[in-house]
């Protein structure tokens, strides 16, 4: 698709963000497609996020084909495709990354104004926001059966759209406009060039050199938390590391995984680790998400954005690979000058 993914008009813009209206679209015309799926009995639709929407030579948006699998154990399932596409709609909510895990906390107790994209500088319909925001939520029930079906979805964001007759090409800023920019090019740390080459082997070696250096501040435990649950979890991210040190990288997945899903602590360091261990497993998508999981739990990382750029080009979307090269290479230089005398 010749005009970038969703990703980098909402979370990588760099001339005009995605007016309301276009999001809108964007909403429904996902939702029509998966509705398509499900009616032509097509494979489920796994994983799906802002990379996988992409924008045609009319700068209409459709659904990647990289997101359609057969079931596998049982895990893909309509529903938890409803589920992911609550997390999409918090994305063209607020403008940012937000996992999957932490989409419906978002929600909860929160402003609608608070949760909204600061760049649409107010230029949305309160009304519309908060049928999307409601929908999101049921989308993000618990319970599937609690969640809108697909064809829900469509019943209730085709009334939204309030330009139909605007040519999407009108309303999505122009990415050739963009692309027309020469990129600056920044001096490269070594993780970052080894990120740059997609050389796994010598991302794993800096990975293992800096240890969790880099976790310093992301966890702030009180003496209570210290219980049997937190030794455990802190048990399972040692047998991890000592798997990934020694390349068992299945096995380091295993025991990153029951430290994730305990969720006593939050490491960015596990996820980019896992990130790794998924590229070294031939699973560019998991380690995508992995990486977005780290860049949410330190924003300011720099190898957050790097392991998404090597999954990105392994998936063989390379625009959005350069954009994230880019963005940890402006974050290194922004620490580098901030720790300059």
């Amino acid at each position: 698709m010749p005009n970038d993914t969703l990703a980098k008009h909402l979370f990588h813009w760099e001339n005009q963000t995605i007016e309301w209206a276009m999001r809108l679209r964007v909403a429904l015309y996902i939702a029509e497609a998966l509705d398509y799926c499900n009616i032509e009995g097509l494979p489920s639709y796994h994983d799906l996020n802002a990379y996988r929407v992409l924008f045609d030579e009319n700068d209409d948006p459709c659904l990647s084909c990289f997101g359609l699998m057969k079931n596998r154990n049982g895990r893909v399932t309509p529903e938890s495709v409803i589920y992911s596409f609550g997390t999409v709609l918090m994305n063209l909510l607020s403008g940012k990354h937000i996992p999957p895990s932490h989409a419906l906390d978002m929600i909860r107790g929160k402003n609608i104004i608070l949760l909204m994209d600061s760049h649409l500088e107010g230029k949305f319909s309160m009304e519309e926001a908060t049928v999307v925001v409601d929908l999101a939520s049921q989308c993000l029930q618990y319970e599937p059966r609690e969640r809108p079906s697909t064809k829900d979805l469509c019943a209730t964001l085709s009334p939204l759209q309030t330009k139909p007759d605007v040519p999407s090409s009108v309303m999505l800023p122009s990415a050739k406009h963009e692309e027309a920019q020469p990129t600056p090019q920044r001096p490269l740390s070594p993780m970052g060039e080894a990120c740059s080459r997609m050389d796994l082997t010598a991302i794993h070696q800096i990975l293992v050199m800096i240890h969790y250096r880099d976790d310093e501040g992301t966890n702030e435990l009180s003496f209570q938390e210290w219980t049997q649950q937190m030794r455990d979890t802190l048990e399972a991210r040692k047998h991890g590391d000592h798997a990934f040190r020694d390349k068992d990288f299945k096995t380091a997945i295993d025991f990153y995984s029951q430290f994730i899903n305990v969720g006593t602590m939050v490491s960015p360091t596990v996820y980019a680790r896992r990130s790794l261990c998924y590229l070294f497993s031939d699973q560019p998508d998991a380690s995508l998400l992995d990486a977005m999981q780290a860049q949410c739990v330190y924003p300011d990382w720099p190898t957050a954005f790097y392991m998404q750029s090597v999954a990105l080009a392994k998936l063989n979307m390379h625009t959005d690979a350069t954009d994230m090269l880019n963005e940890g290479a402006a974050l290194e230089e922004k620490k580098q000058r901030g720790k300059a005398p």
